[in-house]
């Protein structure tokens, strides 16, 4: 995977799982120094038909490193993360005024592709949603198929052992990737939903309180899960 910011919104804001996610620093071992921002975000305002929810929002996010939004429900986290690629504008009456870039790269470019924007800048939602008629396979091939991108049956097998080994989650389905997605346990899909996302090597993963309907077990995979990605190239 390339070098991978992810933003994401904290399922667990004031936990005790939370705070230990945040000193477990310790534990890290910190391969580079982050360098450039891969997303800088200026003077960003949102509207929803005539009610503006975001108003000059400013930020960047480091190469290489994990960024959580914490604030209130209803103040306009998720709403920012699906500005950052363009999955927004998918809702009647939205609107934006400023800049998004991914590295040099303006997304709001008159010239910009939102479906190229979208693979390069993956997202992995509050609640998991695999096709879940579809195979475990399947599942983690459709971002590749969705792209149009020709891979050879060899090339298809080491996908998706490599995706679902970065999510974490080869070791536990590797003798039943015929069988639906739909009979994995909720932790397991989501952690299927991230394999998924990086089947398609997004520079950039956002996560919308991706444990919030977990349980503590597997919440703390997926806290695990994020914390190894940001070290991954």
């Amino acid at each position: 995977m390339s070098d991978t910011t992810v933003p994401s919104t904290s399922a667990r804001e004031s936990t005790p799982d939370a705070l230990r996610l945040a000193n477990r620093e310790d534990r890290v071992v910190r391969a580079v120094t982050h360098g450039p921002p891969v997303v800088t975000v200026e003077h960003l305002d949102v509207w929803f038909g005539a009610r503006q929810v975001l108003d000059c929002i400013d930020m960047e996010f480091p190469e290489r490193s994990v960024t959580a939004l914490i604030g209130p429900s209803g103040c306009g986290k998720s709403t920012f993360l699906r500005c950052l690629n363009r999955m927004h504008e998918l809702v009647p009456g939205a609107r934006v005024r400023g800049s998004v870039r991914l590295r040099d790269r303006e997304l709001y470019a008159a010239d910009a592709n939102p479906i190229a924007i979208r693979r390069a800048i993956g997202m992995v939602f509050q609640r998991p949603n695999p096709f879940p008629t579809k195979s475990i396979a399947e599942n983690v091939l459709s971002g590749p198929r969705f792209n149009r991108i020709r891979m050879s049956r060899s090339e298809r097998a080491d996908l998706v052992e490599k995706s679902l080994t970065n999510a974490g989650l080869w070791n536990e389905v590797k003798d039943r990737l015929d069988a639906p997605a739909g009979r994995l346990s909720g932790g397991q899909q989501q952690r299927l939903c991230i394999a998924r996302s990086l089947s398609v090597e997004p520079d950039v993963l956002l996560m919308d309180e991706p444990c919030s309907a977990l349980d503590p077990q597997s919440t703390y995979r997926i806290e695990d899960l994020i914390d190894e990605l940001k070290l991954q190239r």
